[in-house]
């Protein structure tokens, strides 16, 4: 039986390897040479754009979680990672051009595999992994809007999300304003002083420079929502611009000492469980460095631990969780997936992780049998239920960090706390993993 995989990044390629193994006949398209897109200039598959770090090799640690739960389910990526591999301390980083020459060699050559060279501008009807990555333009991205309805792509700048156990709730409390709607929110309170400290930082902190490939098409200038408006830009407008907006302290009654704060930055609750915080109103563009220092200044934050840091790029992705389900398939069709960062997962391993999902699923039903459902004990499972139950009403992308495990019920207290929780949730994942598989 013939399948389609459209795009031959690191999600294509895992999803085309995942049913080409199963002895399914791909069909895998890809338009480069004949065409690229802004960010990309190599010509070989899995070309990574904006660094070559796939992030920690650590099993205890999110990103490295997810490597290992990909590796036992014969990831392609993992495989020529570890091929081409270069010194980088704890980190699994590339020789970019020999990882991509390594990816393509490895599906180039699985006999049950045909490379396809062009565009595709028409929507599939059956049988299909559409993998086209965030910057899908064109007629196929108007035949997904078609299809799919609601599609985003426009310049997005996201808030910074920290991690629950991480806010310091001596000083953070939790209370709607005027009490309305229950205490839904924590919110962290500042005096003048503290409040004319982080005021300066954070209007002279320093931006993350954008991509070429971030340039908004239908203008050279920068130009974002008003309601997305970063919160660095939004401080210059003046003293009290973000006091009387994001920061605005009405309603609300700091229990320390039964007054309104002069500011507050209110965290509202990411996921279900209430183990992730958004900073609401954060959407910023700086880096990742002048976050961390800035945003630790927010009385309650000192030691905050960041699950996602803010970013703003030119973004495209559904609005998975209204259309995909938990394998990734898209609702009332004829078995077409979605996989990749178009899904609203972030970050290269994770885009990887989502083909193998997508590929396995559909391998799985054209077999005849039920696809796997990943526990959401185990990293994959934990981003495929973001993509297809996200608990936020405002969907966006998120990349593999350990606050969106389900917690355990132990406690871990002490200097080493943190090594042995992340530990005790890695063991958790891969022994799920482990019954999966062998089930």
């Amino acid at each position: 039986m013939k399948v389609k995989v459209i795009g031959a990044g690191l999600a294509g390629c895992e999803a085309a390897m995942q049913l080409a193994r199963r002895g399914f006949s791909v069909e895998l398209y890809e338009m480069k040479p004949e065409k690229y897109t802004p960010a990309h200039k190599y010509e070989g598959f899995a070309e990574l754009v904006c660094s070559n770090s796939l992030k920690s090799s650590r099993v205890d640690s999110a990103c490295g979680l997810l490597k290992e739960e990909m590796r036992r389910f014969g990831s392609v990526i993992v495989e020529a990672a570890e091929k081409t591999a270069v010194p980088a301390g704890g980190a699994l980083a590339v020789d970019r051009f020999a990882f991509s020459d390594e990816v393509t060699r490895i599906v180039r050559s699985n006999p049950n595999i045909t490379v396809i060279s062009g565009e595709v501008t028409e929507f599939p009807e059956r049988n299909a992994v559409i993998c086209t990555g965030p910057l899908t333009a064109g007629a196929f991205a108007d035949r997904i809007r078609e299809r799919c309805g609601n599609y985003l792509s426009f310049y997005d700048a996201a808030a910074p999300i920290v991690t629950a156990e991480s806010i310091d709730f001596s000083i953070a409390f939790y209370q709607s304003r005027y009490d309305h709607g229950g205490a839904d929110y924590a919110n962290c309170p500042m005096n003048k002083e503290e409040y004319d400290a982080f005021y300066n930082a954070l209007i002279n902190a320093e931006g993350a420079p954008l991509h070429e490939f971030d340039v908004p098409e239908e203008a050279a200038g920068l130009k974002v929502y008003e309601g997305c408006m970063p919160v660095e830009v939004l401080a210059k407008r003046g003293y009290d611009s973000v006091r009387y907006g994001c920061m605005k302290p009405v309603g609300l009654t700091d229990p320390r000492d039964g007054k309104r704060p002069y500011a507050a930055v209110q965290l509202r609750k990411e996921n279900a469980e209430g183990t992730l915080f958004n900073l609401v109103g954060f959407q910023t563009n700086l880096k990742f460095s002048e976050q961390k220092r800035v945003f630790s200044m927010i009385p309650g934050l000192a030691n905050a631990e960041f699950a996602r840091y803010g970013v703003m790029h030119r973004n495209s992705f559904l609005n998975s969780p209204k259309i995909l389900d938990e394998h990734f398939m898209l609702k009332e069709s004829e078995n077409v997936f979605f996989g990749g960062q178009i899904t609203g997962v972030e970050g290269y391993v994770e885009s990887a992780a989502s083909g193998i999902m997508a590929g396995r699923a559909l391998a799985d039903i054209l077999d005849g049998k039920k696809p796997l459902v990943f526990p959401n004990t185990t990293m994959m499972g934990a981003l495929a239920r973001h993509v297809s139950q996200s608990w936020s009403c405002n969907f966006q992308p998120m990349g593999s960090n350990m606050g969106i495990l389900p917690p355990l019920e132990e406690e871990f207290r002490g200097r080493d706390g943190k090594e042995r929780k992340y530990k005790a949730l890695a063991d958790r994942a891969l022994k799920a993993i482990d019954e999966l598989l062998d089930g």
